[in-house]
């Protein structure tokens, strides 16, 4: 019976991919099935294959590689929609954007799905029933995931090394690889069940089933011995007197605020109270409060001044708070969405410009054109945000922060081109955005990967969406849950990120190396 559902056009290029690619959401948090994965991607090596088999007879009325553009079309096409559908949340909080609802949830997967089709139409062709093309089939969906998260503005989310983020013993190879070579070895491994389908000794395919285990235990030992080591290495650091100064006392504060336009300056002064309330400030403790990105939304940092009396009455001049405002540039005549340090007399201290702006909800792509027609961006304003230029980092007392807002979570380029100084990562987040959705479980999962490449700790505040402290090896010790207001202190250690991977070139060097084995594979039997 399956043979001939395969056999029919309709269900091997549209019902089987958009099934197996709403399907793959599952393997992501807060789902975490990856054992789905080990039989997903096999099954699409496998139909590609059959695919070009059938375009010869079966499918022909089809050209060729029409074929495979439908076929990676609509598995993108399911992979993306089941991965991203609650974008659509954003879309919810005006009325002006509720007519945009089918294009979040039609054509942002349609387009992304594009990074499949292209790659399938490339290689579909030329891939056979052997490993060497199962290689070249995992180099090739890793470099897509790649260009993914290059390209335009780049959007790198939901690689398929995310599905292990529940593991912290497999991730801790990510400090020495990097995100990208790990993202090709993790797709490696999810393809090996691929050599059932394949024609060789039964004997060869039990050697290769074999080294499924041996390398998901190789990566597990190695991460084991790593966190063992590394609490043995933070026992010390906590018990060491002299190391003692080398560590700051940070509240994250999580104020769970309704995401609302138009707040007048009677509802921002009833925010800070809360927000000072769930501070918790003790005048003659030290201390850095984090607030989410958002809390007094929209207004700038002008509009707030007259908070000012406010905070010098409740904070003392030992505490600082970081949190996310916009702030005019005079220079450009516009706003940046910025992070910024302020004393309790609600000076700025430091600030960081974000660089990575989210498309529709912080700037609009073809602005002149699409204004015309009444567009705007998501978030509240009619203008789109500055971008930021790259800068250095945060330095206040004894720590060197690495600043991230909301979005720029998920890019490992910033993890790359830090500081060598860098002891502290503080990701500040509006997760309200997304509702009660999957899509703050995804976004936090970015932050654990993070503070492992760093080899930080990372402070995380985000209003409805989750916020914690996590180790330099990504454990969770502190947080707070999604849509729970409250505070959680810690005295954190700032290690500075040593021996991390600071470039792509594994990465590459593994690239060419699937695609060197599958070359020579090939001149081997052509002749």
């Amino acid at each position: 019976m399956f043979t001939e559902l395969l056999n029919k056009r309709i269900f091997t290029l549209y019902i089987f991919p958009f099934i197996f690619g709403i399907f793959s959401v599952f393997s992501f948090q807060p789902f975490n099935f990856t054992f789905i994965n080990f039989l997903i991607l096999p099954i699409i090596f496998y139909l590609i294959i059959f695919i070009k088999k059938k375009s010869k007879s079966k499918f022909r009325k089809k050209p060729y590689k029409k074929n495979f553009f439908i076929f990676g079309t609509v598995f993108g096409f399911g992979f993306y929609l089941g991965g991203l559908h609650w974008i659509i949340n954003s879309l919810t909080f005006d009325d002006n954007f509720k007519i945009l609802i089918p294009f979040g949830l039609f054509f942002i997967p349609l387009f992304l799905s594009l990074f499949f089709s292209i790659l399938i139409v490339l290689i579909g062709p030329i891939l056979k029933a052997n490993l060497s093309s199962m290689l070249l089939f995992s180099a090739g969906l890793a470099f897509s995931d790649y260009l993914r998260a290059k390209i335009l503005t780049g959007f790198p989310w939901n690689l398929w090394a995310y599905s292990f983020s529940w593991n912290l013993e497999i991730l801790q190879i990510l400090n020495k690889l990097g995100l990208f070579a790990f993202n090709l070895i993790i797709i490696t491994i999810f393809l090996l069940p691929s050599v059932l389908f394949l024609s060789m000794h039964t004997s060869k395919k039990l050697f290769i089933l074999s080294l499924l285990p041996l390398f998901l235990s190789s990566l597990y030992i190695y991460g084991d011995i790593s966190l063992n080591k590394n609490q043995i290495f933070l026992n010390s650091f906590n018990n060491n007197k002299q190391l003692k100064i080398n560590r700051a006392n940070i509240k994250i504060v999580s104020p769970n605020f309704k995401l609302k336009y138009g707040l007048s300056d009677e509802e921002i002064k009833i925010r800070l109270k809360k927000l000072i309330r769930y501070s918790e400030p003790e005048e003659n403790k030290t201390t850095i409060f984090i607030w989410p990105e958002g809390v007094f939304s929209g207004h700038s940092y002008k509009e707030i001044i007259f908070l000012k009396k406010n905070f010098s009455q409740n904070f003392s001049n030992k505490h600082y708070i970081v949190f996310g405002i916009n702030r005019f540039n005079n220079q450009s005549k516009g706003l940046n969405n910025s992070l910024i340090i302020v004393n309790n007399n609600l000076e700025i201290i430091q600030e960081y410009k974000k660089q990575k702006l989210v498309p529709f909800g912080e700037f609009l792509p073809f602005e002149r054109i699409l204004k015309k027609i009444g567009l705007k961006k998501i978030t509240e304003g009619y203008g789109s945000f500055l971008r930021g230029n790259k800068q250095e980092n945060l330095e206040i007392q004894n720590l060197n922060i690495l600043p991230l807002i909301c979005y720029e979570i998920i890019f490992t380029d910033f993890i790359q081109q830090s500081k060598k100084d860098t002891n502290l990562i503080i990701n500040i987040s509006e997760d309200g955005w997304f509702g009660k959705s999957i899509g703050p479980h995804q976004h936090f999962s970015k932050a654990v990967f993070r503070a492992i490449e760093q080899n930080s700790f990372l402070i995380r505040s985000a209003n409805k969406g989750i916020s914690a402290f996590i180790d330099n090896k990504g454990k969770v010790i502190k947080k707070l849950h999604a849509n729970e207001s409250g505070n959680v202190e810690l005295q954190v250690p700032l290690i500075k990120g040593q021996n991390k991977n600071k470039n792509d070139l594994i990465f590459f060097i593994l690239l060419i190396t699937y695609i060197s084995i599958f070359t020579l594979n090939n001149i081997k039997n052509d002749k």
